[in-house]
């Protein structure tokens, strides 16, 4: 699960970045304003990547889907970005927790001695 969510965090690093720079043209917004916002959100969206396999991690990065979202309000086509990493997140953690599934089950298999 670590590395699927990990991948889908570290696009959403350049995807901020890149909603900064649009939302720089915005005349109602200060670019030091925007930086601020998006440093921090570019910021936790890596510091996220070691946090995956901890307890909250995994709804922290669900809050980061939100802001995402919500950052459509600004830019919008954030809205579809949005939406399109969280949909990415829910399935990097579902299909990641089945890897992590199997790999467990093939590690106990193998730990298992063959009786034939």
């Amino acid at each position: 699960m670590r590395t699927l969510c990990s991948s889908t965090l570290i696009g959403e690093f350049f995807v901020i970045g890149f909603a900064g720079l649009v939302a720089m043209k915005q005349p109602d917004l200060s670019t030091g304003t925007v930086w601020t916002v998006c440093g921090i959100a570019m910021f936790l969206s890596v510091a996220l990547c070691g946090m995956v396999g901890r307890p909250g991690g995994v709804a922290l990065g669900w809050a980061l889907q939100i802001a995402l979202i919500a950052s459509g309000v600004f830019v919008p086509m954030m809205f579809f970005m949005g939406a399109l990493f969280a949909v990415l997140w829910w399935a990097s953690v579902h299909f990641g927790r089945k890897v992590d599934e199997a790999k467990a089950r093939f590690a106990a298999q193998a730990e298992q001695p063959d009786t034939a």
